[in-house]
């Protein structure tokens, strides 16, 4: 099982990038693979990542705020 364990997060991961995608498609009103290609080109998606920033504990509509807010902060 401890070998696998890389693989099972990555899976994980790959899920709840998808659910922050589909949330972030309703929110900003645009098809779900620009959603999922901005959020992939963004910090938020760097930080859900990166263990050492906590983001990945957050449910995934926290993320999404976080991605929005991001965007907002670009501007």
């Amino acid at each position: 099982m401890g070998g696998n364990l890389p693989i099972i997060q990555e899976i994980i991961m790959s899920n709840r990038i998808g659910a922050v995608a589909v949330l972030l498609s309703k929110m900003l009103n645009v098809d779900s693979l620009r959603a999922l290609k901005m959020f992939y080109e963004s910090k938020t998606c760097e930080h859900l990542h990166d263990k050492s920033t906590g983001l990945y504990l957050y449910g995934d509509l926290y993320v999404a705020d976080e991605f929005i807010l991001e965007m907002q902060n670009r501007q």
